[in-house]
């Protein structure tokens, strides 16, 4: 059996580019919004919220130094961070999947510090930062999950930090998979089966490997059974190991 073939697919009576859909009736709500935001607030926050057509692959959400107005909730599809070196190299700074913030970058300066660019169709909420605010002030505990949204973005970037400081390729490709496992668990999505939808060129480039190393390790990985690989489809088959390899405590 394949990869592929063990991917078991969120059925969803909505389609997730669907514009009609509002924050009451979202499938991402509970990681978006406070548990305890009450409908008539719910209400209130969906009224400034501004949801456009959906971003095409390569499409840019914004670019570095765009004034910032807004953050950014994605919906559907998957958009990945990047930002030019000196010598204008693209260097991927992140990836972000249904549920997560994007434009918290542009708080400090009234600027985007990073480019973001659609990796496949992707739908987002757009919300406007000073509407947020006076709405903040409004609801407290809007205001609480605000800050719970940047602590998590602080604590992704250190979690980044940790994984690109990891002495091994073999760590790096494993503490990935199983970044995006946990964070698929935490949209309800299987931990253990899913797709990637960045490139291997786009991994290579965020963990600081080439393609040839990504491609070499997850072969690698399938042939020890620790995964198993189909084209972009992945299937943890042993959680423990890949765990393991993560925090350098065996070696593939």
């Amino acid at each position: 059996m394949t990869a592929k073939q063990l991917i078991i697919k969120p059925q969803d009576a909505n389609c997730p580019h669907d514009k009609r859909v509002s924050c009451g009736n979202c499938r991402l709500n509970t990681i978006c919004l406070p548990i305890s935001l009450h409908i008539d607030d719910i209400d209130r926050l969906d009224g400034i919220i501004q949801r456009g057509k959906p971003l095409q692959k390569g499409d840019y959400l914004y670019r570095a130094n765009d004034a910032f107005g807004s953050v950014y909730a994605i919906r559907s599809g998957c958009v990945k961070a990047i930002t030019l070196s000196d010598n204008g190299e693209e260097q991927v700074t992140g990836f972000y999947l249904p549920g997560e913030i994007v434009g918290m970058d542009g708080i400090a300066d009234n600027r985007y510090t990073n480019s973001v660019i659609a990796l496949e169709t992707s739908s987002v909420c757009e919300i406007p930062f000073e509407r947020m605010e006076e709405l903040s002030l409004q609801i407290p505990n809007l205001q609480r999950h605000f800050f719970q949204l940047m602590s998590r973005e602080i604590t992704q970037d250190q979690q980044v930090i940790t994984l690109l400081s990891k002495s091994s390729a073999e760590e790096r490709i494993a503490a990935l998979l199983l970044s995006i496992s946990s964070r698929n668990s935490r949209r309800q999505l299987s931990a253990n089966a899913f797709r990637l939808p960045m490139s291997r060129t786009d991994i290579g480039n965020y963990l600081g490997l080439t393609i040839e190393t990504v491609s070499r390790i997850l072969t690698r990985l399938q042939k020890q059974e620790v995964i198993a690989v189909d084209k972009k489809e992945i299937q943890i088959v042993n959680m423990e190991q890949l765990r393991n390899i993560a925090n350098g405590n065996t070696s593939c």
